[in-house]
């Protein structure tokens, strides 16, 4: 029987990414993509994804899609990334993240028993998202979960919680409390997954990614990440912006990194039905990612205009100790070695 890997969303950043390590693991590889505009710049097939893995143009929320795809097919190990992103596009375009991220997964599950074509695993790429604020700590060591912040907070520039400290993001200790509907709809498919793969007896694993930068993301989609679009702004000698008061903390992780992380889940033991966190290590703080970009550049100092983006979290790092210890997985890149491999990349590409 063929050991074949099935990737939904497999022709976008981390699919390409991951592509080398399955297709020197696998007997087949198959990536299902769409191939949105907003990722792809055309429909060609990514010069950065492996040759050996087979390109196939679908939808994964159309039921079309799957009737095409699996009769035939039974793959051993499903990678899940196919998903709609974007907290903020999410509050505008909430139809569109639910169509895909959640109505895309249960459509992908339905197929699978209609073919009789049910894997052995499924490994998802879920998100930081799900914790929103997450838990804040007080001084006393008291924990509580403010939640989100309010517009009146923001238009009064209360950026944090006073008396509070946030605490970093462990899955089996912070509770899931999304604050946008694009982490409403990836807590929607962990759970959808979990149940049902309990109920067909189907290996899972978890990976909650923060955010994820590095060579081969999307240039030309604005909601790609901070890291990238500071990077284009200090090449061109502009001022970065610093939204808030520039303290944002953000757990910026390297796609090397997450690739080894998701091939490890893939083809390792899967120690806990709890998800794995996957970040650096440490947060970061959106000042000092700007003042290392605009010092590769030579641009101006970044500069605090008090912007703001509705349904955006203070405060997200994780602690990473739990999915080193249980995975053995560990992070290669800090955030400068990181950052100037991305600069170095776009100035490639531009």
């Amino acid at each position: 029987m063929s050991n074949i890997c099935l990737v939904t969303g497999g022709a976008g950043f981390i699919g390409c990414a991951i592509s080398p390590l399955l297709a020197k693991h696998f007997d087949r590889v198959i990536a299902v993509d769409n191939m949105h505009p907003q990722i792809h710049a055309t429909a060609s097939r990514p010069a950065a994804l492996h040759e050996k893995v087979e390109l196939v143009m679908g939808d994964v929320s159309q039921r079309e899609t799957w009737d095409a795809l699996l009769p035939g097919l039974k793959p051993d190990v499903v990678i899940h990334l196919a998903a709609e992103t974007g907290t903020g596009q999410s509050l505008t375009e909430g139809s569109r993240h639910a169509n895909v991220n959640v109505v895309g997964t249960t459509q992908m599950l339905d197929a699978f028993v209609r073919h009789d074509a049910i894997p052995r695993r499924v490994v998802l790429t879920s998100s930081r998202a799900v914790y929103g604020e997450g838990a804040w700590q007080d001084a006393q060591g008291r924990v509580s979960y403010p939640g989100q912040r309010s517009r009146a907070q923001l238009e009064a520039k209360q950026w944090d919680f006073p008396g509070l400290t946030c605490l970093p993001f462990e899955s089996t200790r912070t509770e899931p409390r999304p604050t946008s509907i694009y982490g409403s709809t990836k807590y929607a498919q962990e759970l959808i997954l979990k149940a049902w793969a309990l109920s067909f007896g189907v290996e899972v694993g978890l990976l909650r990614l923060q955010n994820v930068y590095g060579p081969g993301q999307s240039l030309s989609n604005p909601y790609t990440g901070i890291v990238s679009l500071f990077a284009q702004l200090a090449r061109t000698g502009k001022v970065i912006p610093l939204y808030e008061d520039g303290e944002i903390v953000r757990d910026f992780v390297f796609i090397d990194d997450v690739a080894s992380a998701v091939f490890r889940v893939t083809t390792g033991n899967i120690p806990s039905a709890d998800a794995y966190d996957v970040g650096c290590g440490s947060g970061t703080t959106i000042r000092e990612l700007a003042e290392i970009i605009a010092s590769i550049y030579g641009a101006p100092a970044p500069v605090v205009n008090g912007a703001y983006r509705n349904g955006d979290v203070r405060a997200a790092s994780a602690d990473i100790s739990r999915t080193q210890a249980e995975l053995g997985w560990h992070p290669q890149w800090d955030v400068r070695k990181g950052v100037t491999a991305l600069c170095a990349w776009i100035d490639g590409q531009l």
